[in-house]
């Protein structure tokens, strides 16, 4: 008996964006891995891949996440 039961229908309400398709889906149709969300609605995940790119750039300039010293360029050896 598995330990994890395959949940072969999404359910409703739950919308992804798929990366592999790049379209929004309700319930998840495609692997976890290639998916973000789930999302409360589906205008949230149209909008996935911009909220990406915002949270990427807000976690790549936050002093807190830098481990060089300040002053100390990160790009060089």
């Amino acid at each position: 008996m598995p330990l994890f039961k395959r949940r072969t229908e999404g359910k409703p309400g739950e919308w992804y964006y798929c990366l592999k398709h790049q379209r929004v889906e309700e319930g998840p149709e495609c692997r976890a891995a290639d998916r973000f969300g789930p999302y409360a609605t589906r205008e949230e995940a149209s909008h996935a891949m911009e909220t990406a790119r915002e949270r990427n750039l807000e976690w790549e300039t936050d002093p807190k996440w830098h481990d060089a010293p300040r002053g100390e360029d990160r790009g060089t050896p």
